[in-house]
């Protein structure tokens, strides 16, 4: 296995970093919910080859929360952001059922013009991506859609990009629910997370819980054709969070609970490529990385470093928050 390098280190405004995507400049930009401190909100920040960190904006606050807390990040054809607003990440009561998703638009110059509000009430919106005229988005938590065994479902969501205030109740009728999942595993009861593309269209799932990857293939009026199992392997993957493509079809994932990364080949065959202990990230260690993305031939991973448990390798929040950075394998 390969160690992971510093990338960058964080202003101290930004307390917990998650997803990626890369502008129409080329600039990494980085979406930070900041959950680890309630007094700061969400912000989304750009980050030069040189790793240079400028604000680009401060997501706008929920009304009734006075906060936002964008995970997920992706933009369209216009350049134009979307954002997952999980306000219901820390569970707290006056948060629950709060979450959004947003679509800002933006002018050549970068300026932020408008706030849309994709959907709401969301219990738990998570990653992003666009295809197509369309936003898919993963709920990793429907609590009111009940199972007589009690196991956890998740889904995701695909909204039209022009579709506004959708009234989400985080059951399997809503309309906007394309695809849906059982977690099994008892001891992580958290369902669907990372996502994304791969080059033919078909679209990849983390179930987070299970340590497995979906792949979801479509009907050529773009309904959900196939949603099956394509690669879990609990010695190399504990934990599904972000994930990514690299030209050659290889699929890289964030595992949150193991402080590590996992590589996914074409033929489904997982293998885990780095992992650090319990760290503090500035060593370069993998300080529980959320989410990853492919920028100029490297891996690059944002540490979340917030989450603790018996099964997490995490133990604390510490502060700087970084990025770290790995060969692409």
């Amino acid at each position: 296995m390969q160690e992971s390098r510093l990338f960058c280190v964080l202003p101290d405004d930004i307390c917990t970093p998650d997803g990626m995507a890369v502008d129409q400049e080329g600039n990494l930009v980085l979406s930070c919910p900041n959950y680890a401190e309630d007094s700061v909100s969400g912000c989304v920040v750009k980050i030069d080859r040189n790793g240079n960190v400028k604000k680009w904006f401060d997501v706008p606050v929920h009304p009734e929360t006075g906060v936002a807390r964008n995970m997920g990040i992706a933009f369209d054809d216009q350049w134009n952001v979307y954002l997952c607003d999980n306000q219901g990440w820390s569970e707290k009561p006056e948060l629950l059922f709060k979450g959004r998703v947003l679509k800002l638009t933006v002018d050549e110059g970068g300026n932020i013009l408008k706030t849309v509000v994709v959907a709401k009430n969301m219990e738990h919106p998570n990653g992003i991506r666009i295809k197509d005229g369309y936003m898919y988005v993963t709920q990793s938590y429907m609590h009111p859609e009940k199972r007589e065994d009690g196991k956890l479902v998740s889904g995701v969501y695909r909204f039209a990009l022009d579709e506004e205030e959708v009234e989400v109740t985080n059951t399997l009728a809503d309309k906007n629910v394309f695809a849906s999942f059982v977690t099994h595993n008892p001891d992580c009861q958290y369902g669907a997370d990372g996502i994304v593309f791969d080059k033919e269209g078909n679209l990849y799932v983390g179930n987070f819980g299970d340590g497995a990857v979906y792949k979801i293939t479509f009907h050529e009026d773009g309904s959900l054709k196939e949603n099956s199992v394509f690669a879990q392997d609990s010695a190399q993957l504990q934990s599904t969070d972000g994930m990514i493509f690299d030209e050659k079809g290889n699929l890289y994932i964030a595992d949150f609970s193991a402080n590590a990364i996992a590589k996914v080949s074409p033929d489904g065959r997982v293998e885990r490529i780095a992992q650090s202990p319990d760290c503090t990230g500035v060593d370069g260690g993998l300080d529980q990385p959320g989410e990853p993305i492919v920028w100029n031939g490297k891996l690059i991973a944002s540490c979340f470093d917030l989450v603790t448990g018996p099964d997490k390798v995490n133990q604390k929040h510490e502060m700087p928050a970084t990025l770290v950075e790995l060969d692409l394998v």
